[in-house]
């Protein structure tokens, strides 16, 4: 990832570079991966330069693509219990900032499930976004597309990954960047996945939940700075 820019510029870096996101329109317009979006793109993000957690995520469904604000949908309910907060905490961009991998809705497959997120917000945005957030001391990496992104090595099975959360969270810990948690996304189609796999709910939603209120103790230390982007 590109180095953060000093403190006095980054204010302005972060606004200038959310601007051109909520902007973009690279993917109906002129794709590099595969056919063009065929709706609107009304990319959904939240982010600010004193948030300490940062939820990275798929892309909006359709619920979100409508209201334009992340997670407003029955996926966003039950994530919002995983991390023990409510709706106040979770959409205060000063705390909290969520950032998709795809950041507009990209459209509904045959079977009307989602689409994956589209291919071209990573190597266009993710990588000098992230460097403008420098203050961020969690990130919690839901679904595979995000756990690609965030963790070095993932690549196989959602299960796979999030099984393996404590020594992703130990090494994350050992390095120079946030510490790392993976989640399966929170759609109720994957109610029957937690069904098979209680110890998701008896031992890591209790790290979780310990992890999110570490990190939002930390979010009003006086030494950060304050732009809030939404």
């Amino acid at each position: 990832m590109a180095s953060a820019p000093p403190d006095s510029t980054r204010e302005t870096a972060l606004a200038t570079l959310v601007a051109d996101i909520r902007a973009c329109r690279v993917c109906r317009d002129a794709p590099t991966a595969g056919k063009p979006l065929p709706h609107e793109p009304r990319p959904v993000l939240q982010v600010s330069a004193t948030a300490r957690i940062c939820l990275a995520g798929q892309a909006p469904g359709t619920r979100v693509h409508a209201s334009g604000r992340p997670y407003t949908d029955p996926s966003g309910d039950r994530l919002r219990t995983w991390l023990g907060i409510g709706s106040d905490v979770f959409y205060d961009a000063s705390r909290v900032s969520v950032v998709p991998m795809g950041f507009c809705f990209p459209g509904l497959d045959a079977h009307g499930g989602d689409l994956p997120p589209r291919r071209e917000c990573r190597p266009l945005w993710h990588d000098r976004l992230f460097a403008l957030l420098p203050n961020v001391r969690l990130v919690l990496a839901i679904g595979a597309h995000a756990q690609r992104y965030h963790i070095p090595g993932a690549g196989g099975r959602v299960s796979e990954t999030v099984e393996a959360w404590r020594s992703i969270l130990a090494r994350s810990r050992a390095g120079t960047g946030p510490a790392v948690l993976p989640l399966p996304h929170p759609s109720w189609r994957n109610s029957a996945w937690l069904k098979r796999n209680p110890w998701f709910e008896a031992e890591l939603i209790p790290v979780l939940r310990s992890e999110v209120a570490a990190a939002l103790a930390e979010t009003d230390r006086p030494d950060m700075d304050h732009a809030v982007l939404e």
